[in-house]
């Protein structure tokens, strides 16, 4: 199967059973909260979504590729496991950089919005 068709299917199951075999060992992820090297790091930061986050999804809105390029758009969504559970939602885009094995050995990760208003969506307002 295409890896951007096999990246479909894990953005659908997100955050559960990921395909980590198409991600290089050592592969490099950045996000506005982490940089770092390993798919095992990798696995442990998607664990932590599963484990802490009420109702993860991943919202995938288009896919492409160019070359060894391959770049997502996407929303991530959950509900924070405080007591007023707020849904808080990062829209963003991932640009994942694959070798000529289709192995993806960069993942960067861009948000649309700043850390200050993730936080934000936490607060509670008369709204929420």
């Amino acid at each position: 199967m295409d890896i951007v068709e096999i990246l479909k299917q894990d953005y659908q199951r997100f955050p559960a059973n990921q395909t980590y075999s198409l991600y290089a060992q050592d592969v490099y992820f950045k996000d506005p909260l982490n940089k770092f090297s390993g798919v095992e790091r990798y696995k442990a930061m998607i664990g932590f979504i599963e484990t802490w986050f009420i109702a993860p999804k991943m919202d995938l809105h288009d896919i492409c590729r160019e070359g060894d390029t391959i770049k997502t758009e996407w929303t991530l969504s959950w509900n924070t496991p405080v007591p007023w559970k707020p849904r808080i939602a990062i829209p963003g885009w991932s640009e994942l950089r694959v070798n000529q094995q289709d192995i993806i050995t960069s993942h960067v990760d861009y948000w649309k919005c700043s850390r200050l208003d993730v936080i934000k969506q936490h607060l509670p307002t008369k709204n929420r």
